[in-house]
């Protein structure tokens, strides 16, 4: 590791733990280094494991080597030494990002086998894998998805890898995947089963974390405006015993939460169709004859006194 330039200042210790956060999160963080020659299937291969990690309830994130180079990487170029430079900084904010209980998913041609191995020195053990997405040349040169082979070839792009820069392979990574003989779905599955053999994804899936469920339970769309009510918990606990639960408004343009139950409709009580209205929107419904279907709540009303559906 590099000694910081800088001389008086003094690293900052936060008081969560990983082991707190990968208990609250259900998972332990990491970092999938994905590597690979241009066009092997790096960057689709992150996607695919970040949308399943993501539909797993996990925190993950991809660190795309072009997406990098728009912003905290846009001053640098493909020369050796900007090539390591790119990697390092890279490695650094997956470390912070790991930190955080994040699975981080780095997807980079990192051509340099020393690179690699200095980001893997920035973590504890376990914490990095390295995902060898493999493709020979002659396979990614066909499927060229950005054209970039064809400008190397033409000596329009200068120092590109596999072209007129070198590549350094792997020689133990912990994830081999051929991508030139395994469709996506097929190396994803490999991938996600051994996350899961290595124990990070211990509890991901399985029950969401005890403050998720609280936040989720207070959180109720709106659909009037697409606003976002934030609901206390008391609001969605059941009713006494033998009383409906609450519910939402059957009008889409009411935010209410916990409108009365109405009948409507000719028949006996209980047995016409039943509809859950706020009092602002029950003028809605079919008025009842009588005191048929008279909503819950009501009182009786003496005749000629009209057969009003406003709730007591």
């Amino acid at each position: 590791m590099t000694t910081p330039k800088s001389r008086n200042i003094t690293w900052s210790h936060s008081d969560i733990k990983r082991a707190d956060r990968a208990r609250r999160n259900g998972h332990r963080g990491a970092i999938l280094w994905f590597t690979g020659l241009s066009g092997a299937g790096k960057s689709t291969l992150a996607r695919g494991v970040e949308k399943a990690l993501f539909e797993r309830g996990c925190q993950t994130y991809v660190l795309d080597g072009d997406n990098v180079r728009f912003g905290l990487n846009r001053d640098l170029g493909f020369s050796p030494a900007d090539r390591t430079e790119n990697i390092r900084r890279i490695g650094e904010v997956s470390k912070l990002m790991l930190d955080a209980g994040v699975i981080v998913l780095t997807a980079f041609i990192s051509p340099y086998r020393t690179d690699r191995d200095a980001n893997r020195e920035l973590v504890e053990d376990g914490d990095f894998l390295e995902v060898y997405c493999r493709c020979s040349l002659l396979e990614c040169e066909r499927r060229d998805t950005k054209g970039l082979y064809k400008k190397a070839r033409a000596g329009e792009i200068a120092e590109f890898t596999g072209i007129s820069a070198p590549y350094e392979e792997p020689l133990t990574p912990e994830i081999l995947v051929q991508t030139d003989e395994h469709d996506g779905a097929a190396c994803i599955a490999q991938i996600l089963a051994e996350l899961e053999r290595r124990g990070i994804l211990a509890g991901a899936g399985r029950a969401a974390p005890r403050r998720f469920v609280e936040i989720h339970n207070t959180i109720r769309t709106s659909r009037l405006g697409g606003s976002v009510q934030a609901v206390s918990p008391r609001r969605r606990a059941p009713l006494k015993s033998g009383r409906p639960r609450p519910k939402p408004c059957r009008n889409p343009a009411c935010p209410r939460l916990r409108p009365r139950l109405y009948s409507a409709g000719a028949g006996t009580r209980g047995s016409a169709s039943r509809f859950w209205f706020c009092p602002a929107h029950v003028s809605g419904l079919a008025r009842p004859s009588g005191d048929q279907a008279r909503p819950r709540g009501t009182r009786r009303r003496p005749p000629g006194a009209g057969a009003s559906l406003r709730p007591s």
